[in-house]
């Protein structure tokens, strides 16, 4: 259920109070007892709900509340109904006064809660210490945990002000320790390498000429590394060794930096990055020394992913271009010969008639020349010469171009495997290497050159080739092909991995190192059962009614039909689009009529001025002078400037007597990925406070999520062509609620997972929405996705384009009778024991999931066709039959469901038709190459339209309020209602931002 909260200031900090309850969780939660009762027969009766309200209010919150309108009105009414008096005696009450702290003294001494003594405080600070600080919570979280803490040790907190003394104070000594701490580990030589990168950015300036070889690489500076790698090309390879090269001449602690706290490093790195040479120089050494440091250490890991990532596009680059340029010469010539059965025939029976006869007399009259020819073509195209020639333009390609550039970057790169299966492509690799200086060009067959798994079967004659004698040899460079190609297949799948990367590193860091011994913990998360028998009943018996169920419906629905024989033997009747209702149309007429031409920027203003969001965003430097009143003007102009893609320097020019280089000051030091996404949580929760139950209904638990192309520049790793709808660019992958409150999104690759994504936007969303339900169209889905959103506690929803080839497994063998009205589409038997053996394992990986030790793309490429061999895959894919199989019978069974589908997608879809009209700037393309710079266009794209809905939730509830709006609407109106509309806004024009105007929506609307 999403829930409702509103987010108000009190001496206990800024502090989110849950607004809707409903009757079970008021019973469950401020229920009176008899002992609590008691405490109120004494107290005069305007007192008495007073007294309850501070009592129950610090048992759910750990704070009291200092004024009334902090009490959600649902819990004063329970409060008030359960001691006999009426919710308006809680007016007078004096919530500060001698009354209201003679009962807070009262209330401590009954929950048992004592005042806070120094030995306390110490404990805090050991507690934030060891657990809290590693983590670089920003200070709003801080005092909630340490609130947390108090209240689990039954002490009365400090106030707000000493509390943030006290906090500020540990994090500084913290910090301060880690900075000396991350400088004594650098070496003498070390620090002088770090001195060098320093002191050479002013020689050479941001950009590293062309001309510049590798052996120039220590003369190149700080700014020059922290550049992002162009697209995949030769110069690009070696411009990411050659910084490789000069980070790992700095030779920092690997072992020491490993147990350093990442999300400080992390912290410290974009420090560095924003700050110039000269700011650096100005830092004490302790403090430089740290900060240049984290950002060589980071820098590694992304360079190191960098080329790793370069490997695997341009191996796939080579096979893939040369497929395409030969498949583009055979197509031109290919005729396809028709009847050749007929015409093999007649040939076999001229053959065999006339044995001795001439070729031309006997067989041409019968099937001419160029019959002829086209069946030799048609065979080349299909046979094994069909593959000499890929293979023959791609060793041309790879021997001209790429040797110059992919061997040099797996003699970089130290790979490791912990699987003996790919111990064959590991020893190729040294191979290899050994060989790298030699000048052969054929490995003996007796050289111990591994063979099996290594080099696929098709391309074993091109590779393994005999001499002039009839032994075998291996082509070398042919054999180096192969070898890349295995490589680049075990990489995808972490198979083998890569020491010093970060998104290829060693799997098993991937999973939770304690799941042996909180292995109970963690299957309580998940909410499943310890033991796999219990975990397969249930499966078997939910399998079981769901086949049962469209068994025994199916001759009563008309909407479905199942076919004999053929591909496709599902026939399903498409769902009758709905009209739009009238009386919806009349009030977006009226929306339009009170709010026309209503500015984007000032919407943006007016939700941070309810919301506060801009409150979140804080410096990376050490000091900031700005005020908050011109540092939220300035942050809005940022965002609007980077959501529209209008551009920093366009808005800057809206007569606002704010200049570029302010707004880019800003943009640098402030606007992080991290900020940003909660700044979209928090309005998205704000949303769903504000939201009336009666005109959006209550809580919902489903989300759906689709993938929208952008345009993009392409001189990076990210942009690549889109395959279903051409052109180069990105995917971004939104999560959207069915009122169309985006929760979540993300910034891919056009090839990326949407299975992954979409088990990623669920699981790290960060808003109050309680996902249960996801919708997604075909491509979000698989049968890994089902077994691992059934394992993560929430249905997957697909809406199959391939609706009509679907099948359905079996629960047992020798079951296929129980369902005569399936039997077209029933298959083979699900593999429960493959469950049983690999129950622990699946719940492992889980476990890495929902804990966030990995990304689900990095765990999801492990379990592909290309690796069928791995149990757990295997064990994962039987799960997947078996979930599918359960949506499959509900999805044919019911039409509501398949329309609740239908509904949900289309929500996303409109999501991203507004995309275009708020993204309106150089075309909606995205307009950059820097990684960091697409996010932060992205997100903040996200929050300007959670804005739009945000206001528009506003203006809409303003209308429906008034009594003749409010008879008018009906379910269906109410059901077809959305925010997301925006006739009535205005993006364009001049980009000014008056702080002190106002929207006038209650004034309007009244």
């Amino acid at each position: 259920m999403i829930a409702c909260y509103k987010t108000y200031s009190s001496d206990a900090g800024e502090r989110t109070v849950k607004w809707q309850w409903s009757e079970d969780e008021l019973h469950a939660q401020w229920f009176l007892s008899s002992d609590e009762q008691a405490l109120i027969i004494n107290k005069k009766k305007p007192c008495r709900l007073g007294f309850i309200t501070l009592l129950k209010f610090f048992q759910n919150q750990t704070y009291f509340p200092d004024k009334r309108a902090a009490i959600p009105g649902v819990v004063v009414d329970y409060l008030a109904r359960q001691i006999g008096v009426t919710p308006e005696s809680l007016d007078d009450y004096d919530w500060t006064g001698r009354t209201g702290r003679r009962d807070r003294a009262e209330i401590l001494n009954f929950l048992g809660i004592r005042r806070a003594h120094q030995q306390d405080k110490d404990a805090l600070v050991a507690w934030l210490r060891a657990e809290v600080l590693p983590a670089a919570p920003l200070l709003e979280s801080l005092l909630e945990q340490a609130h947390d803490w108090f209240a689990r040790q039954k002490i009365e907190p400090p106030s707000n002000a000493q509390l943030q003394r006290l906090l500020n104070s540990t994090t500084h000594v913290f910090e301060s320790e880690l900075v000396a701490l991350i400088s004594a580990l650098l070496t003498p030589d070390t620090k002088a390498s770090i001195d060098a990168l320093l002191g050479s950015q002013s020689e050479l300036g941001d950009v590293c000429t062309d001309q510049k070889s590798t052996s120039d690489v220590e003369l190149r500076g700080l700014t020059w590394i922290g550049h992002d790698p162009g697209r995949v090309s030769l110069d690009t390879a070696q411009q990411e060794l050659a910084k490789l090269i000069r980070i790992r001449q700095v030779a920092l602690p690997t072992k020491e930096f490993i147990a350093l706290p990442p999300l400080w490093l992390q912290k410290y790195y974009r420090r560095a990055s924003i700050e110039s040479i000269w700011e650096l120089h100005r830092h004490p050494e302790d403090i430089r020394y740290a900060l240049v440091a984290a950002f060589c250490w980071q820098r590694q890991q992304c360079i190191t992913d960098n080329l790793v990532d370069l490997l695997i596009q341009a191996v796939h680059k080579i096979s893939n271009r040369a497929e395409k340029k030969v498949e583009k010469q055979l197509l031109d010539n290919l005729r396809q010969v028709r009847g050749k059965p007929n015409l093999l025939f007649k040939l076999a029976e001229a053959a065999v008639d006339q044995p001795d006869g001439v070729i031309k007399e006997v067989l041409y009259p019968l099937v001419g020349l160029q019959t002829l020819k086209d069946l030799v073509k048609e065979f080349k195209t299909s046979g094994k010469s069909y593959q000499n020639v890929v293979h023959t333009v791609i060793r041309a390609s790879y021997s001209n171009h790429y040797r110059r550039m992919l061997p040099p970057i797996v003699d970089a790169l130290a790979f490791f495997s912990n699987n003996t299966v790919h111990q064959p492509v590991m020893k190729a690799l040294e191979l290899l290497k050994s060989y790298r200086d030699s000048g052969v060009r054929y490995f003996a067959a007796d050289d111990n050159v591994p063979i099996d798994g290594v080099i696929k079967p098709k391309w074993r004659d091109i590779v393994v080739e005999q001499d002039s004698d009839g032994k075998e040899r291996i082509n070398r460079i042919n054999y180096e092909i192969s070898v890349l190609q295995a490589l680049r297949d075990r990489l995808r799948s972490k198979e083998i991995w890569v020491e010093g990367s970060h998104r290829y590193r060693n799997p098993d860091e991937d999973l939770p190192k304690d799941f042996e011994v909180n292995r109970v913990a963690y299957y309580d998360a998940l909410k499943l059962p310890a033991d796999p028998m219990s975990f397969i009943n249930i499966l078997k018996q939910q399998m079981v009614d769901a086949l049962s169920i469209l068994n025994q419906g199916l001759p009563k629905n008309p909407r479905v039909f199942l076919r004999e024989q053929g591909k496709k033997r599902i026939c399903l009747t498409p769902l009758e689009a709905q009209p739009e209702p009238e009386n919806l149309k009349h009030m977006k007429a009226e929306l339009f009529k009170r709010w026309a031409s209503t500015s984007l920027l000032d919407i943006l203003k007016e939700t941070d001025l309810r919301v506060d969001f801009t409150r979140i965003f804080q410096s990376c430097r050490q000091r900031e002078t700005l005020t908050h009143d011109k540092l939220q003007q300035r942050l809005l102009l940022c965002l609007y400037a980077l959501g529209t893609n209008a551009g920093i320097k366009r808005v800057a020019a809206g007569g606002h007597h704010i200049t570029y280089q302010e707004l880019l000051y800003v943009r640098h030091g402030f606007l992080q990925k991290n900020a940003l996404r909660e700044a979209i949580s928090k309005i998205a929760n704000a949303t769903f406070a504000i939201r009336v139950p009666e005109i959006w209904g209550e809580g919902t638990t489903s989300c759906a999520s689709d993938a929208k192309k952008f345009g993009a520049w392409d001189q990076n790793l990210l942009t690549e062509w889109h395959v279903r709808y051409g052109g180069r660019g990105v995917t971004i992958y939104w999560h959207v609620e069915n009122k169309s409150v985006c929760i979540y999104s993300q910034l891919k690759r056009c090839s990326s997972s949407e299975v992954s994504s979409m088990i990623e936007g669920v699981l790290r969303h960060a808003t109050d929405a309680d996902v249960q339900k996801q919708y997604t169209d075909s491509h979000g889905q698989s049968e890994v996705g089902f077994a691992f959103c059934h394992l993560l506690g929430f249905d997957l929803l697909p809406r199959l384009k391939a609706i009509a080839s679907q099948k359905l497994s079996l629960p047992a063998e020798g079951s296929f009778a129980d369902y005569p009205n399936l039997q077209s589409i029933l298959s083979r038997s699900i593999k429960w024991e493959l469950m049983i053996q690999q129950y622990d394992e699946m719940v492992k990986y889980t476990t890495a999931l929902r804990l966030g030790t990995a990304d689900a793309e990095a765990i999801l490429r492990r379990f592909t066709r290309g690796n069928l061999q791995h149990p757990t895959y295997k064990a994962l894919a039987e799960l997947g039959k078996v979930i599918k199989t359960i949506f499959l019978c509900r999805y044919l069974h019911s039409e509501a469901l398949r329309r609740e589908i239908h509904e949900g997608l289309n929500v996303v879809e409109n999501w991203n038709s507004a995309n275009g009209f708020i993204f309106y700037g150089d075309s909606g393309e995205v307009a950059t190459n820097r990684l960091e710079a697409q996010e932060l266009s992205v997100l903040s794209l996200h929050l300007l339209q959670l804005c739009l809905v945000y206001v528009n939730t506003l203006m809409i509830q303003q209308i429906l309020a008034e009594p003749p709006w409010k008879k008018r609407m009906h379910v269906v109106d109410f059901r077809a209602l959305s925010p997301l509309i925006y006739a009535h806004v205005n993006p364009y024009g001049r980009f000014e931002l008056d702080m002190n105007a106002r929207l006038s929506i209650e004034a309007k609307a009244a």
